[in-house]
């Protein structure tokens, strides 16, 4: 009884760090579309200049602002992919049936993106864009799925699995 209670507790407080989570990545997103072109230009600049030089260190050829600015794009949102995985899977075991609901949220929060930077000044919209964001959501959703798999096995093995 006290070890359901304690699994009980555990599970609402992960629900609400996953969902709170998610909420800021999307909220980290659209601040980031609403910066200006000349501010999101420089800060990736900046970024890509650090990149490099550790890639340099590294002995790997260096990469383009163009290329890191796409990968930013692909991180963010499989970032995203990632929690909304882990928001439905403690709302539900049946996670793998619910999976269209981080891919349609993941494709909503890119369109979204994208339609903010038109109306921000310096800033375009690209469709390719939505196409990126919308494969870092499904990447995040495969890692997703194998923690949320691996998690199970462990728990599982460990004797620890909550039933049902």
């Amino acid at each position: 009884m006290m070890k359901q209670k304690i699994f009980s507790v555990i599970h609402m407080v992960f629900r609400i760090l996953f969902t709170l989570f998610a909420l800021w990545v999307i909220f980290f997103i659209f601040q980031n579309s609403l910066e200006s072109g000349t501010l999101s230009s420089s800060r990736s600049a900046e970024f890509t200049a650090m990149l490099n030089a550790v890639l340099g260190k590294l002995g790997i050829s260096a990469l383009s602002e163009a290329v890191v600015r796409k990968l930013a794009h692909y991180a963010e949102f499989a970032l995203l992919g990632f929690l909304l995985t882990l928001c439905v899977r403690v709302y539900t075991p049946r996670y793998v049936r619910y999976c269209c609901w981080p891919l349609l949220i993941g494709l909503c929060v890119a369109n979204l993106d994208e339609t903010i930077q038109i109306y921000v000044s310096g800033r375009n919209s690209s469709v390719i864009d939505v196409w990126i964001d919308f494969s870092g959501v499904c990447g995040g959703l495969l890692a997703g799925f194998l923690v949320c798999i691996l998690l199970s096995l462990i728990l599982s093995s460990l004797g620890l699995k909550r039933k049902r």
